[in-house]
């Protein structure tokens, strides 16, 4: 093993958590009712938007009166978009003159959008306007981000109320995520992106010209190439907010492996660290809004400790060389750089993997497609997981505040006694909440996928068969439930049949899950909250991490091991019997 990746990995779990401590404690203020300390400039606008929408966006919720909202909301968004995609070749901001997108593609971008999937069955430089991207795309980067933390601040709010029916306010959770977190940062990444020579422009194109002409051949036609067109837009601000929000959704076909994306060692660190701050930070938040910030640091202690098995677990999948290119003559001591930036090498590139499907993020420095079977098993597994070891903005803690709810109560089963977490006692109703969230993506994921290699429709976008054509199917329904979007790239998924079924299982992969979680906050708000006593289980040690992590993958492997087996591992032993 590589010393060079352990300290990669040091280095960054220490600058995560140097900004994660101070961020968490602005987050917790940010879901208070007062103003936020150091932004007064921006209260007034606050202000005037709920004077503008009237006292109904900003008096308390119950959780029926909050999850129509966040679905109302995100439903007009879905349709807002999809209207963009299909009118663009008529609106401004189109110097390319792309023409309008299908309705199937436009269908399956909207939802990946307002799900916070950003799956992307296109290539965005030939497909989408300067105005679609900026208005319709980056638009939802923030807004889906904030709805994801709007979700978890009213589930901390339901542990950490002493008794009533309320979890707070959409609008108003939605308006102050945005306005005081999303915003300032995506402002502060964007520049510096910028200066590290990211794209940030509204012009169309520009033609370089060649250092070496190339000569090429065209229907028994020779003709020559003396420039290259190169396309331009307003890169930096969209993967700013792309990086932060856990989005995923790259302005370019080649995502963050672009160089007008993701230019030099430098800006790929900032970029892993921007994909896992908020949801870092939303855990010493939650230790804050609970009034222990012990807590907070159990639910980071289990996702790191997860966060570091899978990124060795990757590193040392990726070290090992292809044994097939090595009978070819490759030299087996560089590893398996195939699909990846030499900017980058194994190192960094199996970092971000891990980062981009730990979190619900979907960007890539890397072909994910062309990574060894076990290397590339382990982002579909933190995918599994459902996307909780950091997972997205709001949706990882959340995610992970469920499978705690499940761990006390199997350790309340093991003792005798009405589990507890956080003072408020878990009954019937959570637990069937918790099945439901817990149920959900593995069903559309299974669900899909049998449908996909069952049908004359799915297979036939399958280019490499076998195990790892079954893999590339699972992979796909895998981060569309689960609101990732990245992909095995060997896929063709950009038709009718997957753009379809992939937007369903985006849609109710996001909204089935919140829902119940939501329900679950205003169950928990409702209920008294109780005091320790000496029979309560402790929910901020190392036995607590222990067992959260334990059911963790637990689950993850009880739902997903026997499709598992059918793609990587099948795989990896076809690769290593021969």
């Amino acid at each position: 093993m590589s010393p060079e990746f352990f300290l990669l990995l040091a280095v960054f779990l220490v600058v995560l958590l140097a900004l994660a401590w101070p961020l968490g404690r602005f987050i917790a203020r940010i879901a208070g009712e007062g103003r936020v300390p150091g932004m007064g400039w921006l209260a007034g606008i606050e202000g005037a938007l709920y004077r503008l929408a009237g006292p109904a966006a900003s008096g308390a919720q119950s959780w029926r009166a909050y999850a129509l909202a966040l679905v109302a909301f995100n439903t007009v968004g879905a349709l807002f978009v999809y209207a963009l995609q299909r009118l663009q070749a008529w609106l401004p901001l189109n110097p390319e003159g792309m023409a309008n997108v299908s309705p199937d593609s436009s269908f399956n971008t909207a939802i990946s959008f307002v799900a916070n999937t950003n799956w992307q069955g296109y290539s965005g430089e030939q497909t989408m306007s300067i105005l679609t991207q900026m208005l319709g795309l980056a638009g939802q980067n923030f807004f889906s981000a904030a709805t994801g933390i709007a979700v978890v601040f009213a589930l901390v709010r339901g542990f950490a109320a002493k008794s009533g029916g309320a979890i707070g306010n959409f609008w108003v959770d939605l308006t102050r995520s945005t306005l005081y977190l999303l915003l300032p940062l995506s402002l502060i990444l964007a520049v510096f992106l910028a200066g590290q020579g990211v794209v940030q422009n509204l012009a169309g194109h520009v033609d370089a010209r060649l250092l070496e002409p190339v000569t090429y051949t065209v229907d028994a036609t020779e003709a020559r190439a003396d420039t290259q067109v190169i396309p331009m837009g307003p890169v930096a601000s969209q993967e700013a907010i792309k990086m932060l929000g856990t989005n995923g959704g790259g302005y370019f076909n080649a995502n963050s492996s672009h160089p007008f994306e993701n230019p030099n060692a430098l800006t790929n660190f900032a970029q892993m660290v921007a994909i896992l701050l908020i949801p870092a930070a939303l855990c010493f938040a939650f230790g804050h809004m609970v009034g222990d910030i012990r807590q907070g640091w159990a639910v980071l202690g289990t996702m790191t400790l997860l966060f570091v098995i899978a990124a060795v677990a990757t590193f040392a999948a990726e070290q090992q060389a292809n044994p097939l290119l090595t009978q070819l003559g490759v030299d087996p001591a560089g590893g398996n750089m195939e699909g990846k930036e030499t900017r980058f090498g194994i190192a960094a590139s199996s970092l971000f993997a891990v980062v981009t499907t730990a979190a619900s993020c979907g960007a890539v420095n890397a072909m994910h497609d062309s990574f060894m079977p076990l290397g590339g098993m382990v982002p579909m597994v933190l995918m599994q997981f459902g996307e909780v070891v950091f997972g997205g903005v709001g949706s990882g803690l959340y995610g992970m505040l469920v499978f705690a709810i499940l761990a006390v109560f199997i350790a309340g089963l093991m003792i005798g006694r009405t589990p507890e977490y956080l003072g408020k006692k878990i009954q019937a109703y959570e637990m069937k909440m918790a099945a439901l969230v817990i149920l959900v993506t593995p069903c559309l994921v299974l669900l899909g996928t049998a449908l996909a290699v069952t049908s004359a429709a799915g297979t036939v976008g399958v280019a490499n068969p076998g195990a790892h054509g079954f893999s590339e199917i699972l992979y796909a329904l895998t981060s569309a439930a689960n609101n990732n979007g990245s992909a095995f790239a060997g896929l063709s998924a950009n038709t009718p049949f997957y753009n379809t079924l992939l937007g369903v299982a985006m849609w109710f992969g996001r909204f089935a899950v919140i829902v119940p979680v939501l329900a679950i906050a205003g169950s928990l708000a409702a209920r008294q909250r109780l005091p320790a006593t000496p029979g309560t289980l402790p929910t901020h040690g190392l036995m607590f991490v222990g067992m959260l992590s334990a059911v963790v993958v637990l689950v993850g492997v009880l739902n997903y091991v026997p499709a598992l087996a059918l793609g990587p591992v099948v795989e990896h032993l076809q690769l290593f019997g021969e």
